[in-house]
């Protein structure tokens, strides 16, 4: 067996509520410590903390505050140099933009500029978060989809990319019971997961729905996800104007936040993804694994993930109509429904296993570490 590679990763969130914070704690899991030994530096302490510390990884608290309290980002950076100079790891894994603007130059300072790797789970393009994460040093920037690394590549200073798809728990889950939710059995059940954000697309969704409606179709709407982060404020209670004025009160129910999506998913008949630009879309591999066929736009991540009429079914924009269309056709077809989601769920297995993501980004930062570069 190799020697175990000791990673830092730097984490900007306080909870798990998105799929990169999904993607991170499924790598902490399932990674065997004699392999790789992950160390965390969380930059907002609070229960994702404790969930790691609870895998027994070791983790260190940073405190950085807001980006505009420069004061507070100056002592960050200082503690985080003090620790990697402490601890000498092999590579500094900045999880995320907001990690990488205070790692990197922690790292810089400690000496070790040449262990870096930003891990960019989204979609550069042009904010300056992007453009300053990426002029800091970094020996690669991963990514979660090809589309990600294209649009990385664009930006300048070049970097080294590599990419390692998101992987999910493979098993099936029993599917909440829609009486607990208050949703007539009878009613075809179409949801949409994630946080609540506009380009996320949950009133393209309940647009669709009312469309839907007026198709002859009375399928219910579930909205699982809250406001993540602060990152769109109002967004929710924008939402909550759109149900009634679209006729949708009885029609749609509406959870929130909840820690595991994945029984919500497996009492849909159909999920919607009406994201735009969808850097990947874990929630499109919960959905195949549990056998429920999606719709997404056919954009980025979700054509790295649905093998058109076969594993799901993709629609050439962000329109609420090609959505309900597209729904409606497969609502009306039960047996076409059925052979999706067998081959969906097949296909999930087979690709987006957690445990063989885990060792796949294993490899990708071996090779990182272990690569002969210029000066070496």
């Amino acid at each position: 067996m190799p020697e175990p590679l000791h990673a830092l990763v730097c984490v900007p969130w306080r909870e798990r509520l998105g799929g990169a914070e999904a993607m991170l704690w499924s790598v902490l899991e399932h990674t065997d410590a004699q392999r790789v030994r992950y160390s965390v530096a969380f930059l907002e302490p609070g229960t994702f903390e404790e969930e790691v510390q609870a895998l027994g990884i070791r983790t260190f608290r940073v405190p950085t505050g807001r980006l505009r309290e420069p004061r507070a980002g100056g002592a960050a950076i200082r503690r985080l140099r003090t620790i990697i100079r402490d601890d000498q790891p092999d590579l500094v894994i900045n999880w995320q933009t907001k990690a990488q603007l205070y790692g990197a130059p922690a790292a810089m300072g400690a000496g070790r500029s040449d262990r870096v790797v930003w891990w960019q789970h989204g979609m550069p393009a042009g904010h300056w978060m992007d453009r300053v994460a990426t002029a800091l040093p970094a020996r690669a920037i991963g990514c979660s989809s090809r589309a990600s690394a294209v649009a990385q590549a664009a930006m300048r200073p070049h970097r080294t990319t590599f990419v390692v798809h998101p992987g999910v728990e493979t098993e099936r889950v029993d599917a909440i019971h829609r009486d607990a939710l208050g949703i007539p059995p009878e009613r075809p059940l179409v949801g949409i997961v994630g946080r609540l954000q506009p380009w996320k697309g949950q009133h393209r969704f309940l647009d669709a729905l009312r469309r839907l409606h007026e198709a002859g179709c009375p399928a219910h709407g579930l909205l699982v996800g809250g406001s993540a982060h602060g990152f769109s404020p109002g967004y929710e209670q924008e939402l909550c104007e759109l149900i009634p004025r679209l006729g949708l009160t009885d029609w749609v129910t509406t959870v929130g936040h909840v820690p595991d999506p994945r029984p919500y998913i497996a009492a849909m008949d159909l999920l919607i993804s009406a994201s735009v630009k969808e850097p990947f879309g874990i929630v499109l591999l919960e959905s195949l694994v549990q056998g429920v066929p999606v719709i997404a736009v056919s954009d980025a991540g979700p054509r790295e993930i649905v093998d058109p009429g076969v594993t799901g079914v993709l629609v050439a924009r962000p329109d609420p109509a090609l959505l309900a269309a597209a729904a409606h056709t497969l609502l009306r077809d039960d047996a076409r429904r059925a052979r999706i989601a067998a081959a969906a769920r097949q296909a999930a297995v087979d690709r987006f296993d957690a445990k063989a993501m885990a060792f796949a980004l294993e490899r990708e930062l071996r090779a990182l570490v272990h690569e002969r570069r210029p000066g070496d």
